[in-house]
């Protein structure tokens, strides 16, 4: 495990280094490591490492490591390994929500204000809530959650959810309407330390919340009657680790828009390197979850050159390709 750890520690740092000296103003290695130490300093290196270059880099992290988590513990409630927060609707739900919060406040705000970055996540609290709501009522069968039902009412409520985003997108201004595209699509390209200092409370309360319920995590890959047999209250753990889960979720998609697959990779990487149990599973998990954000977002700026391609599209061409394999190999 510990090899396993240190290898993504070392591939991320790797690609952060290659992501801090790739642009339109490139650096050297040297460069790089002189301003970060403070050794050598100029205001233009300055600019472009720290207020532009880092935050990036940092937020990627963050996100990734959050929506990886998150990943890992829907999984392991519903016992289903292609869940994970896109597939299930509960990114669609927290997008939706903040794109209101957006359509309601169009015009009046910045979001790079102080005031909308803190009350975004909280919006997006509320729609990731309202999404799982959902999914309880209707993925409920014969007193538990049925994992067909989850997956199937994860993938409609995350169309509802999807389409009423797009609804709401079109009636904004066309500068919201821009602003709202680019966010949608999964993207940090706009990221800043005030976006990074919003979500790391988030993840710094929850991740440790989540890592010491690993082992009801692990209680939960038993038959319901079995956990209950241990002395687990099934139905009040369930519920406090799907809020952990719904709240990095929410967190991560106030200043990343929806980034899917992220959750159901990470994860899957993760069993197959360490092992099924959730307490060695989770730090691997959210290693590989910031290590894919990162060279995703590595990739999205480098590949086409001025141009971009967003985080978002990067995962999911990724992403797709191995759930469509995931999917065919589950028995029928």
């Amino acid at each position: 495990m510990a090899a396993v750890i240190g290898s993504g520690l070392l591939l991320s740092v790797v690609v952060a280094i290659l992501s801090l000296i790739s642009g339109e103003f490139e650096l050297s290695v040297s460069e790089v490591i002189h301003t970060l130490l403070r050794l050598e300093t100029t205001p233009q290196r300055d600019l472009v490492i720290f207020d532009f270059r880092l935050p990036r880099i940092v937020l990627g992290a963050l996100v990734g490591a959050g929506l990886a988590a998150a990943g890992a513990v829907i999984q392991g409630v519903s016992r289903n390994g292609l869940a994970d927060p896109g597939i299930l609707g509960i990114n669609a739900g927290a997008g939706a929500a903040i794109v209101t919060f957006m359509f309601l406040y169009q015009g009046q705000i910045r979001t790079t204000g102080w005031s909308a970055i803190l009350a975004m996540p909280f919006f997006g609290l509320a729609g990731g809530i309202a999404a799982a709501v959902l999914i309880y009522l209707f993925a409920w069968k014969s007193g538990r959650l049925d994992p067909q039902r989850l997956l199937l009412t994860g993938i409609a409520i995350s169309s509802g959810f999807g389409a009423w985003t797009l609804f709401l997108s079109l009636k904004m201004n066309a500068s919201d309407f821009q602003m709202a595209t680019v966010w949608l699509s999964g993207s940090i390209w706009s990221a800043n330390w005030k976006f990074a200092a919003s979500i790391a409370p988030w993840l710094a309360i929850l991740l440790p919340v989540i890592y010491r319920k690993s082992y009801v995590l692990d209680l939960f890959q038993l038959h319901e009657s079995s956990a209950i047999s241990l002395g687990v209250r099934t139905e009040r753990e369930k519920t406090l680790l799907l809020l952990a889960s719904i709240g990095m979720v929410s967190a991560c998609v106030s200043v990343s828009g929806g980034i899917g697959f992220v959750g159901l990779l990470a994860p899957h990487i993760a069993r197959r390197l360490v092992g099924l149990h959730h307490r060695h599973m989770l730090p691997v998990c959210t290693i590989l979850g910031m290590l894919l954000v990162i060279l995703a977002d590595y990739i999205g700026k480098t590949v086409v050159s001025p141009a971009e391609v967003p985080v978002g599209i990067v995962v999911a061409i990724i992403g797709v390709p191995y759930f469509v394999t995931l999917l065919m190999k589950r028995p029928a």
